[in-house]
């Protein structure tokens, strides 16, 4: 295992180096981001997972992120504290954000791998007046723990390597979800797929098979199968705050698109919802989407 050590950087600024260490999921790292003196990105096998600054936990690098965090921005009145759900936990970036950002909001996050929680809390230590408690499980079975009713805001960002589980994406699933929100609260999933974006569809049409409302938000050109990426579903039983979420995913620095109402349901394509019976994980990213990294 590397240590988090520094090293002596130009001006005699003391620079992070990079932190390796094999955990339940694989070969975690922690890479130090050169453009901000207390960031880092955590990668599983060579995938970003995360991003988060030390200095800044409403800072949200990643763009489906950014989204994510647009979700909790309106999931109420601002500052308003709120119960979050959160599965998945890699760097706990949201859940660091929303108690920056909600003082006083409880948060659980389900994250499977102990060992990967167990860097995160030593490297990128959480504040001790942040009411976030991480329980070791199973995304699917953690949420059944989560009380009737209890969440205003239940988000799904679960891969294992690059992929999203299998029971991770079936209606028996969300409607799990579904029974843990709140009257009025929301649902919303990071999603990745490439073309011909057949997960894609059919993640839409299973959340409209549960939720009465819901809408995508997503880079153009992944929703027009061009590219693999993420796209982030929003699903909920009333109006979802679709103009403003159109106003903000614009104005981000790679803008995104929202797709809502008739022009959702083309997009579905006609495609089924997913069961237990035929759930199938995510597609793998191409080599290609990692590169750069």
């Amino acid at each position: 295992m590397a240590r988090n050590g520094r090293r002596r950087g130009s001006g005699g600024r003391r620079a992070a180096e990079p932190v390796s260490e094999a955990v339940g999921g694989g070969l975690a790292r922690l890479l130090p981001d050169p453009d901000r003196p207390r960031a880092w990105t955590l990668l599983l096998d060579g995938a970003p997972q995360s991003h988060v600054d030390l200095d800044d936990p409403a800072h949200l690098d990643f763009g489906y992120q950014r989204r994510l965090g647009h979700l909790i921005d309106l999931a109420a009145p601002p500052g308003r504290p709120l119960r979050v759900v959160h599965l998945g936990g890699g760097a706990l970036t949201l859940a660091r954000y929303t108690a920056v950002t909600r003082p006083r909001s409880t948060q659980q996050v389900v994250e499977v791998d102990a060992a990967l929680t167990a860097l995160v809390r030593r490297e990128l230590p959480l504040e001790s007046n942040w009411r976030i408690r991480v329980r070791t499980a199973d995304a699917r079975a953690g949420l059944a723990r989560i009380p009737e009713g209890w969440a205003d805001l239940v988000i799904a960002d679960v891969f294992g390597g690059s992929r999203t589980p299998a029971h991770l994406t079936s209606t028996e699933f969300l409607a799990e979800a579904r029974r843990a929100l709140r009257p009025g609260g929301c649902y919303a999933a990071n999603i990745a797929d490439g073309p011909p974006l057949a997960h894609l569809r059919a993640q839409v049409a299973t959340a409209a098979a549960v939720f009465p409302e819901l809408c995508l938000v997503a880079d153009p050109a992944v929703l027009r199968g061009r590219r693999f990426g993420n796209a982030v579903l929003a699903a909920g039983d009333r109006e979802l705050p679709v103009a403003e979420l159109t106003r903000r995913a614009a104005g981000d620095p790679h803008p995104g698109r929202v797709e809502h109402g008739r022009a959702l349901t083309d997009l579905t394509g006609g495609a089924a919802p997913v069961t237990d019976a035929t759930a199938l994980p995510s597609p793998a990213p191409p080599a290609s989407v990692f590169r750069r990294r």
